[in-house]
């Protein structure tokens, strides 16, 4: 009998091991180097860039499990979200990404662009539409156009879209941890263990910087 019980233990105590130690992110599996590391744009923080795209089934998903997943990210560590432009078709919501953000309203809009195209079924590649769209979210249309239409807009999108050549994105979303590491959803097999990798590869990016665990 006591042999059963500590039997019984011992298996409730590796079981809650695994639970508390996530495996190990496999190089291959889980995750791949980037073939020629990029420079990042977030400085001394570790760069989670996150290439998407507002008409994605997959990004459109994942979107509220990343938004929990980033309000818990390392103070050493910053997201840069990067509208991919794979078609011609998703040229208008880069640019609508990149209004947005020099309208100072991606805090406030980029979770409703998703729902209008996902949810209201809006197609916000039409002007028309767009338009309409956005001033019933209380934005300056005209202004919001004169952007949207701006040479300034088209670059960066257009900046965007190479970035993705660059690091060999194929399909969205995908992450590129601090220039060096390509992981995403259909690598690691499920979402939570997406985030899981992409925990375990900012360590690794950290270490490799020479950083200690920042404080919380």
């Amino acid at each position: 009998m006591f042999a059963r019980t500590l039997a019984f233990f011992a298996a409730a105590v590796l079981s809650l091991s695994a639970i508390a130690a996530p495996e190990e992110a496999f190089e291959g599996r889980d995750y791949t180097r980037v073939s020629v590391p990029q420079p990042v744009a977030t400085g001394k923080k570790i760069e989670v860039l996150e290439f998407f795209w507002y008409r994605c089934p997959h990004c459109n998903a994942l979107e509220p499990g990343l938004n929990a997943w980033l309000k818990k990210l390392p103070k050493d560590a910053q997201i840069r979200r990067v509208p991919a432009v794979f078609r011609d078709d998703w040229m208008p919501g880069a640019k609508i990404y990149y209004t947005l953000q020099q309208m100072d309203l991606l805090s406030r809009l980029h979770d409703k662009v998703f729902d209008a195209y996902h949810v209201d079924n809006l197609n916000l590649n039409d002007p028309a539409v767009l338009g309409s769209w956005i001033a019933k979210q209380g934005v300056d249309r005209k202004k919001f156009e004169s952007i949207y239409n701006s040479f300034s807009t088209q670059s960066k999108a257009m900046q965007g879209a190479r970035l993705a050549t660059t690091y060999g994105v194929m399909g969205v979303p995908a992450f590129i941890i601090d220039g060096k590491y390509t992981t995403s959803e259909s690598m690691t097999g499920s979402e939570p263990r997406l985030f899981e990798v992409l925990d375990q590869l900012i360590v690794k990016a950290r270490d490799e910087r020479g950083g200690k665990k920042p404080a919380k």
